[in-house]
């Protein structure tokens, strides 16, 4: 495609240099720019991204012919200086590969918590009525059976709107994504035309990027504002908002929209409800009452919080006109997301559960749910990490584990040289949140696969063990079978002298 097509996309533009120029790419990493590129200079942000101004000298080295700017620059390729080049970037990108969005059905998923499982679940009750499927979100880019992994959630415009190219060029029918709060602020998906957008709650996060709770829900509700002012008659160009009824947000969000919203909820009346819900430690059943009709769900999820991200899931199939009986059957045959409340079995007499609970409320709602469950112990294993905000501190969670567990086995891999002495401190002198009043027991391990392995030592029959914090299923899955023959191949670090549990 040539620069001038894509100049001419652009409104508000300052050029120097020819436009008749070739480009076959177009990229805002000077390490992945290939010949023939467009070069995009997006400002930076403290903190998290850098100015990419300040790599133009490379990326022409490597091949770039046309650079975007929001300064001026003296080059010696075509320059073009913009006011945004964040935006120039998604208009560009969305330009370049032929508007993919408008030719498939694209659903969004946003909240704080719950994006990845309702997102999966949603694919899976698409994929069960024979629609051509793709996901997008943190396990990378699936289209059919193919996944490509990437190292954020929400992919920046250029690789974005290039998967959604390959999803429509393989005839996909859906693409379920996960849009987060800064993917939104960033404009990554700016020139994505969602079909439809689905809530799932907003809890205290990320307020060390968006600074107040106010922005935070402003950024989530831009997916929903943004769903376009029209009707039409054609049914591929209706569109639906999917909110949470039990969440205060959606209200915001019901405003913001002018899609058709389909509620979702179990104490406050919705178009969707589950009632008679049925929790065990080995999943939960649950009667839908819906507008579609009334059936009995059954499905692996642990705890009532599955049960929300269950409901948006049937919600945005019900939206789509699937038939219950086919929703219900997807949910029964519908397995944990790898790393969500997923039950790792190697035949041993006590639950191990692996969660990437990561969030306050998401640990909350995770271990909460196990306590009410649990016939034994609730040993926790979670990976620490040094407070960044008051949003995700990790003294909050810390305190929901010595409320909730038995015994807490912190792991401090992730925790500065200064954080875990103070930690190894207080624990040994039994201070502050280590001072329960619940006979909880606490103990510091140097790493996770250790923390692991010592609360899998501790454990006995019917105990459930939660590991919570980071993705360590493949861990988890080799110090079990280490734990079936009895015998302990360390994992990670030789064990010292000094790796001896600091206890509470």
């Amino acid at each position: 495609m040539k620069l001038k097509e894509l100049v001419e996309q652009l409104r508000i533009v300052s050029v120097q240099g020819e436009l008749d120029v070739d480009i076959t790419g177009i990229t805002m990493n000077s390490r992945e720019v290939k010949q023939g590129d467009l070069f995009v200079c997006i400002a930076g942000i403290p903190g998290l991204q850098e100015d990419r101004h300040l790599y133009i000298d490379h990326a022409i080295e490597a091949g770039a012919v046309a650079l975007i700017v929001e300064r001026d620059i003296v080059a010696q390729v075509p320059t073009i200086k913009v006011p945004n080049a964040r935006f120039a970037l998604a208009m560009l990108s969305t330009h370049f590969f032929g508007y993919p969005s408008h030719n498939l059905k694209l659903i969004g998923v946003t909240g704080t918590n719950g994006k990845t499982t309702t997102s999966h679940m949603i694919e899976a009750i698409l994929a069960h009525a024979n629609y051509r499927t793709g996901l997008m979100g943190n396990i990378g880019t699936k289209i059919g059976n193919t996944i490509v992994k990437s190292n954020i959630n929400t992919q920046e415009p250029h690789k974005l709107q290039a998967n959604l190219a390959k999803m429509k060029n393989c005839s996909t029918d859906y693409c379920v994504m996960e849009v987060t709060s800064q993917g939104l602020d960033m404009g990554r998906v700016v020139g994505c035309d969602f079909r439809t957008a689905v809530f799932t709650n907003l809890t205290n996060d990320h307020l060390d990027y968006h600074g107040t709770m106010d922005k935070y829900l402003m950024a989530k509700g831009s997916l929903f504002s943004r769903m376009g002012n029209s009707f039409s008659y054609e049914h591929s160009k209706h569109k639906f908002a999917i909110l949470n009824a039990d969440d205060p947000a959606s209200e915001v969000f019901h405003g913001l929209t002018t899609a058709q919203v389909i509620t979702y909820g179990i104490n406050k009346q919705a178009d969707v409800m589950a009632e008679d819900i049925q929790l065990t430690v080995k999943g939960t059943t649950f009667r839908l009452v819906s507008f579609a009709g009334t059936v009995t769900i059954e499905c692996s999820m642990i705890g009532a919080f599955n049960v929300y991200n269950a409901l948006a899931a049937i919600a945005t199939a019900l939206a789509e006109q699937i038939p219950l009986h086919l929703i219900q059957q997807a949910l029964s045959e519908f397995r944990n997301t790898s790393g969500r409340m997923e039950i790792i079995e190697a035949s041993q007499d006590f639950i191990v559960i692996v969660d990437y609970a990561h969030t306050p409320d998401a640990f909350s709602n995770a271990l909460s749910t196990l306590r009410e469950l649990a016939d034994q112990r609730v040993i926790t294993v979670y990976s620490c990490e040094d407070d960044h905000d008051e949003g995700t501190t990790f003294s909050r969670i810390r305190d929901i584990a010595a409320k909730h567990s038995d015994v807490v086995i912190l792991s401090a891999e992730h925790l500065s040289k200064e954080t875990t002495n103070s930690m190894t401190q207080e624990i040994a002198n039994g201070q502050g949140i280590y001072a329960t009043s619940n006979n909880t027991t606490c103990e510091l391990m140097p790493n996770g696969p250790l923390a692991i392995k010592r609360a899998i030592e501790l454990a006995t029959t019917g105990d459930i063990v939660f590991i919570a914090g980071h993705d360590y299923k493949t861990e988890v899955q080799h110090i079990l079978k280490e734990y079936q023959n009895r015998h302990w191949e360390e994992v990670g670090n030789v064990v010292r002298t000094e790796d001896i549990p600091i206890r509470a």
